[in-house]
């Protein structure tokens, strides 16, 4: 997607591609680098670096209105504030390109 974009806008090459990665997306970030190191090979991006940030697991309870994120990856299923089963998980899915740096 990146290599297209940037191929179709006229850039020669792509320095950087930052991502954003939520925790509970099913994604692993070392897998992802490892692939994207194989993958980027003979392509404009060849050179180019892979950032990730992770995005944690984030939500509010229906009951107390409290906001919460978990940081460790691991699933919720009560608040962390007063243990209610009333929570809405609201971020922690993505998987989004934020940036590419290119030439």
């Amino acid at each position: 997607m990146a290599v297209k974009n940037c191929l179709d806008n006229g850039h020669t090459a792509i320095e950087k591609i930052i991502l954003s990665i939520g925790a509970a997306s099913g994604v692993m970030p070392d897998a992802l680098s490892f692939a994207f190191d194989v993958i980027k090979q003979d392509t404009i991006a060849a050179g180019a670096a892979l950032c990730i940030n992770t995005v944690p697991v984030s939500g509010i309870c229906s009951d107390c209105t409290k906001e919460f994120a978990n940081y460790d990856g691991s699933f919720i299923i009560n608040c962390p504030h007063c243990s209610s089963a009333a929570i809405t998980v609201t971020g922690g899915f993505e998987l989004d390109m934020i940036e590419i740096e290119v030439k």
